[in-house]
């Protein structure tokens, strides 16, 4: 398969880059990440190594992290319930060869180390002409010598499909500039006929791939129309339907 190599454009400008550090802010509120992961928000573990043998409790660790090609992180990615417990979601738009996988990465640490990604499913009318609403992809990951799933460690969310377009959700993503996350919690709409749209503040390049999370249930991810939105203060993701249903059927069958 053809690597995809586009990517969200950056703006700079009054709509500043949001950083966390440590706990950190969640975008756009005076909530910290602490206090978003208790309300069940994904947001990452403390900046501390964990080795694949001994890792932190799956309840400290987010299924949120970052995808790395040629030493730097350049989108966002999560990992996704699956039989295998291999499965992460991403944008169609961040493929590129020599992926990896860093979950919960936070302030330049993977606790759980990395993990290559072995396969890549993305759906025909993107391979075959970049459809925006078919702006995503499952990628499958393993780590060598480690016999434990990414799942277990992490936990997951659930993929929600044909679930409508008004929700409140989570979103999370790696701004390609900074090692630590920015989450933001925000009312989604309808765009266009297969398209949602949240306006959350400081999103740009590197959170492509950023998951949409409601109740556990991940609905929508960083991409589809402008390749995710052309200013960081507004995001769009394709619509999660049958499309998207038989995309995740052919990933774990």
């Amino acid at each position: 398969m053809v690597a995809i190599n586009f990517l969200r454009p950056a703006f700079a400008g009054a709509a500043a880059v949001l950083v966390l550090l440590g706990a950190g802010l969640v975008a756009g509120t005076g909530t910290t990440a602490d206090d978003a992961y208790a309300a069940g928000a994904p947001v990452t573990s403390p900046p501390t190594q964990a080795s694949a043998a001994s890792p932190a409790p799956a309840k400290t660790l987010s299924p949120v992290g970052a995808l790395f090609a040629n030493g730097s992180h350049f989108c966002t990615a999560s990992v996704v319930h699956s039989e295998a417990g291999d499965l992460v979601l991403t944008a169609a738009h961040c493929v590129r060869d020599g992926m990896s996988f860093a979950p919960a990465y936070h302030d330049g640490v993977a606790p759980l180390g990395m993990w290559t990604v072995t396969g890549v499913a993305v759906a025909d009318g993107w391979t075959s002409s970049a459809d925006p609403d078919l702006d995503f992809a499952f990628l499958t990951v393993q780590q060598p010598g480690n016999t434990a799933s990414l799942e277990s460690l992490t936990g997951a969310n659930v993929l929600g499909t044909g679930r409508g377009f008004d929700h409140m959700i989570t979103l999370t993503g790696y701004p390609d500039t900074t090692d630590s996350p920015v989450v933001c919690t925000g009312a989604t709409t309808r765009s266009d006929t297969y398209q949602l749209r949240v306006a959350c503040p400081g999103f740009p390049d590197g959170t492509s791939g950023g998951p949409w999370v409601t109740d556990g249930v991940v609905i929508g991810v960083i991409g589809g129309y402008e390749l995710g939105g052309d200013t960081p203060d507004v995001s769009y993701s394709a619509y999660f339907d049958d499309d998207i249903a038989k995309l995740y059927a052919s990933a774990t069958g």
